[in-house]
Protein backbone atom coordinates (compact mmCIF):
# COMPACT_ATOMS: atom_id res chain seq x y z
CA UNK A 1 0.00 0.00 0.00
CA UNK A 2 1.44 3.36 -1.00
CA UNK A 3 1.68 6.29 1.39
CA UNK A 4 -0.99 8.19 -0.55
CA UNK A 5 -3.41 5.25 -0.14
CA UNK A 6 -2.81 4.86 3.55
CA UNK A 7 -5.78 5.89 5.70
CA UNK A 8 -5.19 8.90 7.92
CA UNK A 9 -5.34 8.33 11.65
CA UNK A 10 -5.19 10.84 14.46
CA UNK A 11 -5.11 10.67 18.21
CA UNK A 12 -4.60 12.32 21.55
CA UNK A 13 -3.03 11.50 24.88
CA UNK A 14 -5.30 10.87 27.85
CA UNK A 15 -4.69 10.01 31.50
CA UNK A 16 -2.51 6.86 31.49
CA UNK A 17 -3.44 6.06 27.92
CA UNK A 18 -3.88 7.01 24.28
CA UNK A 19 -6.88 7.57 22.04
CA UNK A 20 -6.74 6.91 18.30
CA UNK A 21 -9.39 7.78 15.75
CA UNK A 22 -10.10 6.47 12.27
CA UNK A 23 -12.83 6.85 9.67
CA UNK A 24 -15.44 4.85 11.56
CA UNK A 25 -14.27 4.53 15.17
CA UNK A 26 -12.32 6.11 18.03
CA UNK A 27 -10.64 3.89 20.61
CA UNK A 28 -8.88 4.60 23.90
CA UNK A 29 -6.63 2.17 25.76
CA UNK A 30 -5.77 2.90 29.39
CA UNK A 31 -3.25 1.12 31.61
CA UNK A 32 -4.61 0.38 35.08
CA UNK A 33 -2.48 -0.02 38.17
CA UNK A 34 -2.82 -3.80 38.05
CA UNK A 35 -1.06 -3.59 34.63
CA UNK A 36 -4.22 -4.58 32.75
CA UNK A 37 -5.37 -2.53 29.76
CA UNK A 38 -8.97 -1.42 29.44
CA UNK A 39 -10.59 -0.05 26.29
CA UNK A 40 -13.22 2.52 25.46
CA UNK A 41 -14.82 2.58 22.02
CA UNK A 42 -16.90 5.28 20.41
CA UNK A 43 -18.23 4.86 16.86
CA UNK A 44 -18.22 7.91 14.64
CA UNK A 45 -21.68 9.11 13.71
CA UNK A 46 -22.29 9.87 10.05
CA UNK A 47 -24.00 13.25 9.68
CA UNK A 48 -24.42 14.33 6.02
CA UNK A 49 -24.78 18.03 6.89
CA UNK A 50 -21.59 17.99 8.96
CA UNK A 51 -19.74 16.04 6.28
CA UNK A 52 -20.66 18.68 3.72
CA UNK A 53 -19.38 21.45 5.98
CA UNK A 54 -16.08 19.59 6.41
CA UNK A 55 -15.48 19.88 2.68
CA UNK A 56 -15.57 23.69 2.74
CA UNK A 57 -12.10 25.24 3.13
CA UNK A 58 -11.57 27.42 6.22
CA UNK A 59 -14.93 26.33 7.66
CA UNK A 60 -13.92 22.68 7.93
CA UNK A 61 -11.29 23.48 10.52
CA UNK A 62 -13.86 24.90 12.95
CA UNK A 63 -16.18 21.95 12.38
CA UNK A 64 -13.34 19.50 12.98
CA UNK A 65 -12.37 21.33 16.16
CA UNK A 66 -15.91 21.12 17.54
CA UNK A 67 -16.13 17.44 16.68
CA UNK A 68 -12.77 16.60 18.22
CA UNK A 69 -13.73 18.54 21.34
CA UNK A 70 -16.91 16.54 21.82
CA UNK A 71 -15.24 13.20 21.11
CA UNK A 72 -12.03 13.93 22.98
CA UNK A 73 -13.85 14.97 26.15
CA UNK A 74 -15.64 11.61 26.31
CA UNK A 75 -12.39 9.67 25.97
CA UNK A 76 -10.66 11.93 28.48
CA UNK A 77 -13.48 11.46 30.96
CA UNK A 78 -13.18 7.69 30.59
CA UNK A 79 -9.45 7.75 31.27
CA UNK A 80 -9.94 10.10 34.23
CA UNK A 81 -12.53 7.75 35.73
CA UNK A 82 -10.08 4.87 35.43
CA UNK A 83 -7.43 6.99 37.12
CA UNK A 84 -9.79 7.94 39.94
CA UNK A 85 -10.86 4.36 40.57
CA UNK A 86 -7.27 3.18 40.81
CA UNK A 87 -6.12 5.98 43.07
CA UNK A 88 -8.68 5.61 45.87
CA UNK A 89 -8.32 3.29 48.84
CA UNK A 90 -11.40 4.55 50.62
CA UNK A 91 -14.27 6.98 50.16
CA UNK A 92 -12.50 9.97 51.66
CA UNK A 93 -9.43 9.50 49.46
CA UNK A 94 -11.63 9.04 46.42
CA UNK A 95 -13.43 12.33 47.10
CA UNK A 96 -10.11 14.15 47.35
CA UNK A 97 -8.71 12.57 44.20
CA UNK A 98 -11.92 13.28 42.30
CA UNK A 99 -11.53 17.00 42.98
CA UNK A 100 -7.85 16.93 42.02
CA UNK A 101 -8.51 14.91 38.88
CA UNK A 102 -11.25 17.32 37.79
CA UNK A 103 -8.80 20.22 37.95
CA UNK A 104 -6.16 18.25 36.11
CA UNK A 105 -8.65 17.35 33.39
CA UNK A 106 -9.10 21.05 32.61
CA UNK A 107 -5.32 21.50 32.44
CA UNK A 108 -5.02 18.57 30.10
CA UNK A 109 -7.62 19.96 27.74
CA UNK A 110 -5.68 23.18 27.23
CA UNK A 111 -2.06 22.17 27.59
CA UNK A 112 -1.98 18.86 25.78
CA UNK A 113 -4.49 18.77 22.98
CA UNK A 114 -6.58 21.89 23.50
CA UNK A 115 -9.96 20.28 22.96
CA UNK A 116 -11.92 20.44 26.22
CA UNK A 117 -11.47 24.11 26.93
CA UNK A 118 -9.83 25.29 23.71
CA UNK A 119 -12.28 28.08 22.97
CA UNK A 120 -12.02 29.46 26.51
CA UNK A 121 -8.24 29.13 26.41
CA UNK A 122 -8.09 30.77 23.00
CA UNK A 123 -10.20 33.67 24.24
CA UNK A 124 -8.00 34.06 27.31
CA UNK A 125 -4.73 33.92 25.39
CA UNK A 126 -6.15 36.32 22.81
CA UNK A 127 -7.34 39.08 25.14
CA UNK A 128 -4.63 39.17 27.81
CA UNK A 129 -1.91 40.03 25.24
CA UNK A 130 -4.14 42.80 23.88
CA UNK A 131 -4.17 44.60 27.22
CA UNK A 132 -0.48 43.93 27.85
CA UNK A 133 0.42 45.33 24.43
CA UNK A 134 -1.80 48.37 25.02
CA UNK A 135 0.33 49.20 28.07
CA UNK A 136 3.34 49.60 25.77
CA UNK A 137 1.63 52.16 23.52
CA UNK A 138 3.82 55.03 24.81
CA UNK A 139 6.91 53.10 23.67
CA UNK A 140 5.51 51.26 20.62
CA UNK A 141 2.69 53.45 19.23
CA UNK A 142 2.64 52.16 15.64
CA UNK A 143 0.04 49.72 14.30
CA UNK A 144 2.56 47.10 13.16
CA UNK A 145 4.61 47.42 16.34
CA UNK A 146 1.53 46.92 18.50
CA UNK A 147 0.47 43.79 16.62
CA UNK A 148 3.97 42.33 16.84
CA UNK A 149 4.23 43.11 20.56
CA UNK A 150 0.80 41.58 21.12
CA UNK A 151 1.84 38.39 19.31
CA UNK A 152 5.08 38.27 21.27
CA UNK A 153 3.18 38.46 24.57
CA UNK A 154 0.85 35.74 23.33
CA UNK A 155 3.74 33.44 22.47
CA UNK A 156 5.49 34.07 25.79
CA UNK A 157 2.30 33.33 27.77
CA UNK A 158 1.75 30.13 25.80
CA UNK A 159 5.28 28.86 26.38
CA UNK A 160 5.21 29.75 30.09
CA UNK A 161 1.85 28.05 30.55
CA UNK A 162 2.94 24.83 28.86
CA UNK A 163 6.22 24.76 30.75
CA UNK A 164 4.55 25.30 34.14
CA UNK A 165 1.88 22.61 33.71
CA UNK A 166 4.50 20.19 32.33
CA UNK A 167 6.23 20.27 35.72
CA UNK A 168 3.36 18.37 37.39
CA UNK A 169 3.90 14.57 37.50
CA UNK A 170 0.57 13.66 35.89
CA UNK A 171 0.93 16.12 33.02
CA UNK A 172 4.48 14.90 32.43
CA UNK A 173 3.16 11.35 32.01
CA UNK A 174 0.45 12.59 29.65
CA UNK A 175 3.15 14.28 27.59
CA UNK A 176 4.93 10.92 27.44
CA UNK A 177 1.77 9.27 26.14
CA UNK A 178 1.51 12.16 23.68
CA UNK A 179 4.97 11.21 22.45
CA UNK A 180 3.93 7.55 22.24
CA UNK A 181 0.91 8.52 20.14
CA UNK A 182 3.08 10.40 17.65
CA UNK A 183 5.62 7.60 17.50
CA UNK A 184 2.95 5.04 16.63
CA UNK A 185 1.49 7.23 13.88
CA UNK A 186 4.94 7.96 12.44
CA UNK A 187 5.85 4.27 12.52
CA UNK A 188 2.62 3.33 10.77
CA UNK A 189 2.98 6.05 8.12
CA UNK A 190 6.55 4.96 7.42
CA UNK A 191 5.34 1.46 6.60
CA UNK A 192 7.36 -0.26 9.33
CA UNK A 193 6.11 -3.16 11.40
CA UNK A 194 4.30 -1.95 14.50
CA UNK A 195 6.62 -3.25 17.20
CA UNK A 196 7.76 -1.53 20.39
CA UNK A 197 11.31 -1.30 19.02
CA UNK A 198 10.24 0.25 15.70
CA UNK A 199 7.87 2.66 17.41
CA UNK A 200 10.55 3.78 19.86
CA UNK A 201 12.88 4.43 16.92
CA UNK A 202 10.28 6.74 15.32
CA UNK A 203 10.04 10.49 15.92
CA UNK A 204 7.86 11.83 18.73
CA UNK A 205 7.08 14.91 16.58
CA UNK A 206 4.34 15.07 13.95
CA UNK A 207 3.21 17.75 11.51
CA UNK A 208 -0.53 17.27 12.19
CA UNK A 209 -0.25 17.70 15.96
CA UNK A 210 -2.66 19.96 17.82
CA UNK A 211 0.32 21.68 19.42
CA UNK A 212 1.38 22.87 15.97
CA UNK A 213 -2.15 24.08 15.37
CA UNK A 214 -2.09 26.18 18.54
CA UNK A 215 1.19 27.78 17.55
CA UNK A 216 -0.08 28.50 14.04
CA UNK A 217 -2.99 30.43 15.54
CA UNK A 218 -0.41 32.81 17.02
CA UNK A 219 1.44 33.20 13.72
CA UNK A 220 -1.69 33.48 11.56
CA UNK A 221 -3.25 35.91 14.02
CA UNK A 222 -0.28 38.24 13.59
CA UNK A 223 -0.99 38.62 9.87
CA UNK A 224 -4.78 38.82 10.26
CA UNK A 225 -4.58 41.52 12.94
CA UNK A 226 -2.46 43.66 10.61
CA UNK A 227 -5.61 44.15 8.53
CA UNK A 228 -7.86 45.56 11.27
CA UNK A 229 -7.61 48.73 13.41
CA UNK A 230 -6.20 48.76 16.93
CA UNK A 231 -7.89 51.99 18.03
CA UNK A 232 -9.86 52.51 20.16
CA UNK A 233 -9.03 49.71 22.60
CA UNK A 234 -12.62 48.48 22.84
CA UNK A 235 -12.72 47.99 19.06
CA UNK A 236 -9.43 46.14 19.20
CA UNK A 237 -10.89 43.76 21.79
CA UNK A 238 -14.08 43.21 19.78
CA UNK A 239 -12.08 42.58 16.60
CA UNK A 240 -9.94 39.96 18.34
CA UNK A 241 -12.98 38.09 19.63
CA UNK A 242 -14.85 38.20 16.31
CA UNK A 243 -11.75 37.10 14.40
CA UNK A 244 -11.17 33.97 16.49
CA UNK A 245 -13.12 31.73 14.04
CA UNK A 246 -11.23 33.32 11.13
CA UNK A 247 -7.85 32.70 12.74
CA UNK A 248 -8.82 29.12 13.63
CA UNK A 249 -10.06 28.40 10.11
CA UNK A 250 -6.93 29.73 8.42
CA UNK A 251 -4.64 28.03 10.95
CA UNK A 252 -6.25 24.67 10.20
CA UNK A 253 -5.56 25.12 6.49
CA UNK A 254 -1.94 26.08 7.24
CA UNK A 255 -1.57 22.95 9.39
CA UNK A 256 -2.90 20.78 6.58
CA UNK A 257 -0.61 22.49 4.08
CA UNK A 258 2.54 21.97 6.16
CA UNK A 259 1.66 18.28 6.46
CA UNK A 260 1.22 17.91 2.70
CA UNK A 261 4.56 19.54 1.87
CA UNK A 262 6.58 17.94 4.68
CA UNK A 263 8.49 15.73 2.22
CA UNK A 264 9.48 18.64 -0.04
CA UNK A 265 13.05 19.73 0.91
CA UNK A 266 12.49 23.49 1.17
CA UNK A 267 8.81 23.64 2.11
CA UNK A 268 9.17 21.15 4.97
CA UNK A 269 10.57 23.98 7.09
CA UNK A 270 7.15 25.65 7.12
CA UNK A 271 6.06 23.16 9.76
CA UNK A 272 9.16 23.46 11.92
CA UNK A 273 7.76 26.08 14.36
CA UNK A 274 5.02 23.64 15.30
CA UNK A 275 7.51 20.81 15.67
CA UNK A 276 9.64 22.97 17.96
CA UNK A 277 6.66 23.55 20.25
CA UNK A 278 6.14 19.77 20.40
CA UNK A 279 9.53 19.50 22.07
CA UNK A 280 7.66 20.89 25.09
CA UNK A 281 4.32 19.09 24.70
CA UNK A 282 5.76 15.60 24.07
CA UNK A 283 8.21 13.55 26.10
CA UNK A 284 10.05 10.29 25.37
CA UNK A 285 7.72 7.42 26.40
CA UNK A 286 8.68 4.23 28.19
CA UNK A 287 8.21 0.83 26.54
CA UNK A 288 5.17 0.22 28.76
CA UNK A 289 3.57 3.42 27.52
CA UNK A 290 4.29 2.50 23.90
CA UNK A 291 2.63 -0.87 24.52
CA UNK A 292 -0.54 0.94 25.60
CA UNK A 293 -0.45 3.14 22.51
CA UNK A 294 0.03 0.09 20.29
CA UNK A 295 -2.83 -1.73 22.01
CA UNK A 296 -5.12 1.22 21.28
CA UNK A 297 -3.99 1.47 17.67
CA UNK A 298 -4.30 -2.26 16.99
CA UNK A 299 -7.79 -2.27 18.47
CA UNK A 300 -8.73 0.65 16.21
CA UNK A 301 -7.33 -1.13 13.15
CA UNK A 302 -9.32 -4.26 14.05
CA UNK A 303 -12.57 -2.33 14.37
CA UNK A 304 -11.94 -0.33 11.20
CA UNK A 305 -11.26 -3.52 9.24
CA UNK A 306 -14.41 -5.22 10.49
CA UNK A 307 -16.49 -2.17 9.59
CA UNK A 308 -14.98 -1.98 6.10
CA UNK A 309 -15.75 -5.69 5.64
CA UNK A 310 -19.33 -5.10 6.71
CA UNK A 311 -19.01 -7.16 9.87
CA UNK A 312 -20.56 -6.30 13.21
CA UNK A 313 -17.89 -4.95 15.56
CA UNK A 314 -17.52 -6.70 18.87
CA UNK A 315 -16.36 -3.94 21.16
CA UNK A 316 -14.40 -4.14 24.38
CA UNK A 317 -15.49 -1.38 26.75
Amino acid sequence: MSEVQKPVYGGQAVVEGVMFGGKHHTVTAVRRKDSSIVYYHLPRESKPAVNRLKKIPFLRGIVSLIQSSATGSKHLNFSTEQYEEEGSENKEEKKTETKESSKLSVWLGVAVIGVLSFLFGKLLFTLIPVFLAALTRPIFPGHMAQVLIESLFKLILLLIYIYVVSMTPLIKRVFQYHGAEHKVINCFESGKELTVANVQASSRLHYRCGSSFILFTVIVGTFVYMLVPIDPLWLRVVDRVLLIPVVLGISFEVLQLTNKVRDIPVLRYLGYPGLWLQLLTTKAPSDDQVEVALASFHELLRLEKRTEEGLETDVIV
